[in-house]
């Protein structure tokens, strides 16, 4: 398959031409509506600092549905002890930047270059990007961050400075989203953490058929950071 380079005008192939990587294009900017269109077609961006903005739609394609969480025992034992609290939509900039810095600590890099901090940081202003974060009294100790559009929830990336923080954001993430009847929790690509979670791995053209679905939902835009609680 041929790598398309995107313009100025918003818009993208088919997803199904990606290539066999699931590489699908490169090019085009990180604006907010942009941004919608993309995760809309089940689409997103990862790129490393020096490479133009590469955009992405991997088949199979990594999902958790609420309903299937799997927590296990180590993890019930931190819920039950309440080692941390939980908030949603309180310090969402301040996520994504350690997500970066943990991510280059480990990693000799970051996909999150600043051009993608700014971004996201615009889509949740503009209501459609979410953070959950966990803490230690006032100090901010694991935290993840994803996109929300209809019933679907894309998962970008977490971080943890204390043991299990992030895995507690996680699993109350998607007990809320359970709660509020989202569809599933799209993972992109997959990791052995995540299938530890209970997410499956399924075929593009099913997922492409459940965004689908899931998107004739209403968008919940604006903070969640009233209705948020830990269940």
């Amino acid at each position: 398959m041929p790598l398309f380079q995107l313009s100025d005008q918003v818009s993208f192939p088919p997803p199904q031409l990606s290539r066999e990587d699931g590489l699908l294009a490169l090019g085009g900017d990180l604006t907010v509506n942009r941004l919608i269109l993309a995760y809309s077609m089940g689409i997103f961006p990862w790129y490393s600092p020096g490479e133009p903005i590469l955009w992405w739609s991997p088949d199979p394609r990594l999902v958790l549905y609420p309903e299937k969480l799997v927590v296990n025992r180590s993890l019930r034992k931190t819920l039950k002890r309440g080692s941390y609290r939980v908030t949603m939509d309180r310090a969402f900039s301040h996520v994504i930047s350690h997500c970066a810095t943990i991510r280059r600590a480990e990693e000799e890099g970051t996909w999150i270059v600043d051009e993608m901090q700014e971004a996201y940081t615009a889509l949740h202003k503009a209501g459609y990007a979410h953070s959950v974060e966990a803490w230690e009294g006032d100090e901010l100790v694991g935290g993840l961050y994803g996109v929300s559009l209809g019933r679907a929830f894309f998962g970008e990336s977490m971080f943890a400075r204390r043991p299990d923080a992030s895995k507690l954001c996680f699993v109350q993430l998607v007990r809320f989203l359970q709660h509020e009847g989202f569809d599933f929790i799209d993972c992109q690509v997959t990791t052995d953490h995540l299938l530890r979670f209970g997410a499956e791995e399924i075929p593009r053209t099913r997922f492409l058929e459940e965004l689908s679905e899931a998107l004739k939902g209403e968008d919940r835009i604006g903070s969640w950071s009233d209705t948020f609680s830990t269940r």
